[in-house]
């Protein structure tokens, strides 16, 4: 299909870019299918009081765990679910933290085909709302841009971690492009479609939507997490994103643990876990550091 698209979209932006954008916008936001809740999920979803918002006519599942003090905020990454940031809860729950979460639009169990980061937002920053400020928030892949964007807006952590990180929106959609093989023209028209239609109101929200754009409005520290291996995500994205934030991050670069057995690895767990549960007041560490079984690539 690759080769019918790429004709299609960059033979109609030359033409009529208007519908080009639209096009290539909802391809690019459609997940890769819906994960299941494997076995090991299951009994940790079935103790969640579970919830809905609805966010553009869309059913969104939202759970909840612990007595509700202490709030951390988990958020899946593509193609994901709640439940695959699982032992994250179970960690925080075991320290008297409350972990939040949800499946985004066209994830899990929420309902729609597709979503995107202004949905992500909207989500964000109405769990923000019922719960009050998170003690940290805990993001994976595609989850981490749209935290990240959501925390500039309005939503305050006093701590953030980001495996396996979506880190720049320019890299992201240069791999959307270079993919399918598509002019500039269609990419200029998606841009034209998400700051007309998306967002409107919103001037320049494209450039807002990396995780790069005005990194002094998170004022919290960051801890990242990267494969050296991610198949997913390059490495590039979170050493662009540790970058950006300067002093108030960390980099640790793993080895083995690809783009999704990050989630589950029980020292990144712990060492997460560790950071997020810190407290604010703690000063935020190194710019690079490496742990024990880590490579220091950074």
């Amino acid at each position: 299909m690759a080769p019918l698209i790429r004709t299609a979209l960059n033979t109609t932006a030359r033409v009529a870019p208007g519908p080009a954008g639209r096009w290539a916008f909802q391809l690019f936001v459609r997940p890769l299918g819906r994960a299941r809740v494997r076995p090991e999920e299951q009994a940790l979803l079935a103790a969640a009081r579970t919830g809905t918002l609805r966010v553009r006519g869309k059913e969104v599942v939202t759970y909840a765990w612990g007595d509700g003090r202490r709030p951390v905020l988990l958020v899946h990454g593509w193609s994901s679910r709640a439940s695959r940031l699982g032992a994250f809860a179970e960690a925080l729950l075991a320290r008297g933290y409350s972990p939040v979460a949800f499946d985004g639009p066209g994830h899990g169990g929420s309902s729609g085909k597709a979503t995107n980061i202004v949905e992500y937002r909207e989500i964000i920053r109405e769990l923000h709302a019922r719960h009050g400020d998170f003690e940290a928030v805990v993001a994976h892949s595609f989850g981490v841009l749209a935290s990240l964007f959501a925390l500039r807006d309005g939503v305050r952590t006093a701590r953030f971690v980001g495996l396996g990180g979506v880190g720049s929106f320019a890299m992201l959609m240069e791999g959307f492009r270079a993919g399918l093989g598509l002019d500039q023209r269609v990419v200029r028209a998606m841009r034209r479609y998400v700051e007309g239609r998306l967002a409107p109101g919103e001037p320049g929200v494209w450039d807002r939507f990396g995780a790069d754009h005005a990194p002094d409005e998170l004022g919290a520290p960051v801890l990242l997490f990267h494969d050296e291996g991610d198949d997913m995500v390059p490495l590039a994205h979170a050493r662009f994103l540790a970058r950006a934030h300067g002093e108030r991050a960390r980099l640790v670069v793993t080895r083995g643990l690809g783009h999704r057995r990050i989630l589950t690895d029980p020292e990144v767990v712990a060492d997460a876990v560790d950071f997020a549960t810190a407290g604010s007041g703690r000063a935020a560490e190194p710019a690079v550091m490496a742990h024990e079984g880590c490579s220091p690539l950074a």
